[in-house]
């Protein structure tokens, strides 16, 4: 009964990981929508007023107006066509996402073999937001294609995301102008500055050149991009800017002169883009992977040592301790254990380390220590003190 307890399945708890699957889609169609609406109501206005007015021109103006009008209406269907085919395609994949996890309610045990498929699935999934989050979109498209994931994986997403990204890096704000231009109303709402900081940029390149034409513009600039009703502070960093050239040493106009400024932009685009999307600002597997890494972790684990231990006793290293995973456990918590899971007759070392005695005894002889003398195997090459036998004393835990 205990063992059938421990398999059965408890799809909400897996479920916690795949909330940006069917978030994103959503958010897409909110944002297909208000393509529509932006499209639809200028548009409207002028047939409206164009229909109106042609009654009182004379048949050849009335003629012409029709045809422009005719023409704008054309103009609209096809933006319209083009919206609804992309939201079609968003339909098809939100309801391949809902059925991918429906498919997870209907499996009995974490033992049955459709566990197993739908986790590789997974699996697969969170490699393919790997790589896109790390710039690798060529073969986070094949990994995709090969596996069949493209309801399943926002290849089309990370890939613009990335482009506008590695532009910044490049010193290019234009792209990220025209997405910000398309999501204006979304990154108000979130009270995103993300706009501002690439319209200051755009005021220190016109300010760099030291030019009295460029000067001007950059005046022209500041007045209507970062005055107004826009944050005080960008308006009073634009003019401090003038006050400074280039190569001044004075905080913080010196920092905003820096070609370093750009990487800064590229990373505040990126996390403004994932948080407009609610997307997780981490890659998902280090999510999943931190997760199991916490139920592991203690505080024994040293991995400074792991590799010694490994390579002069072949001790198996724990996950936390390897190489390849100690950096992303090092911010986790610590595993909650209710009940203590210790080797068979526990001795400690003067140095306070408890091992099992027969593991204790195994690992010296691995090691060379000549018989009645023990070394702390995790402690290799820190002098490699040795004890007596009689200096080990028994544990005892009540």
């Amino acid at each position: 009964m205990a063992e059938h307890s421990v398999s059965k399945m408890d799809p909400d708890s897996h479920l916690l990981l795949e909330q940006p699957l069917l978030r994103l889609p959503h958010e897409l169609l909110k944002k297909n929508l208000k393509s529509a609406q932006r499209a639809i109501e200028p548009v409207n206005k002028n047939i409206t007023s164009a229909i109106q007015s042609s009654t009182k021109q004379n048949p050849a103006e009335t003629l012409a107006s029709l045809d422009a009008t005719l023409q704008k209406a054309q103009n609209l269907k096809r933006k319209l066509e083009a919206l609804h085919t992309e939201e079609q395609a968003l339909h098809s994949q939100q309801k391949a996402r809902i059925q991918h996890l429906q498919t997870l309610h209907e499996i009995p045990s974490l033992g049955d073999v459709a566990y197993d498929r739908w986790a590789h699935v997974r699996l697969d999934r969170l490699l393919v937001d790997y790589l896109l989050r790390q710039g690798y979109t060529q073969s986070a498209k094949e990994l995709a294609e090969e596996n069949k994931l493209g309801d399943l994986v926002d290849v089309g997403v990370f890939e613009e995301a990335g482009r506008i990204e590695q532009a910044l890096r490049k010193g290019e704000v234009k792209d990220a102008l025209t997405w910000c231009g398309e999501n204006k109303n979304a990154l108000k709402k979130i009270n995103s500055e993300l706009e501002l900081e690439l319209r200051l940029q755009q005021f220190i390149e016109l300010a760099r050149s030291g030019d009295i034409d460029k000067l001007v513009d950059a005046i022209v600039h500041a007045r209507k991009h970062l005055a107004g009703d826009q944050s005080s502070k960008f308006g009073l960093q634009a003019g401090g800017l003038m006050a400074y050239p280039p190569d001044t040493f004075v905080e913080p106009y010196q920092t905003l002169y820096s070609q370093e400024r750009y990487p800064h932009l590229a990373d505040l685009f990126v996390q403004t883009h994932h948080n407009l999307f609610s997307l997780p600002p981490t890659p998902l597997l280090h999510i999943a992977l931190s997760a199991g890494l916490s139920a592991l972790k203690t505080p024994a684990c040293h991995s400074q040592h792991a590799l010694s231990v490994t390579a002069n006793t072949g001790a198996p290293v724990c996950p936390i301790c390897s190489t390849e995973l100690n950096e992303l456990a090092k911010n986790v918590p610590y595993a909650h254990h209710t009940t203590s899971s210790m080797e068979d007759d526990p001795v400690v070392l003067p140095n306070g380390r408890v091992f099992g005695r027969e593991r204790l005894q195994l690992l010296n002889e691995k090691l060379g220590t000549k018989k009645g003398w023990y070394r702390d195997p995790t402690k290799l090459g820190e002098n490699d003190v040795e004890w007596e036998e009689g200096s080990i004393r028994k544990v005892f835990i009540s």
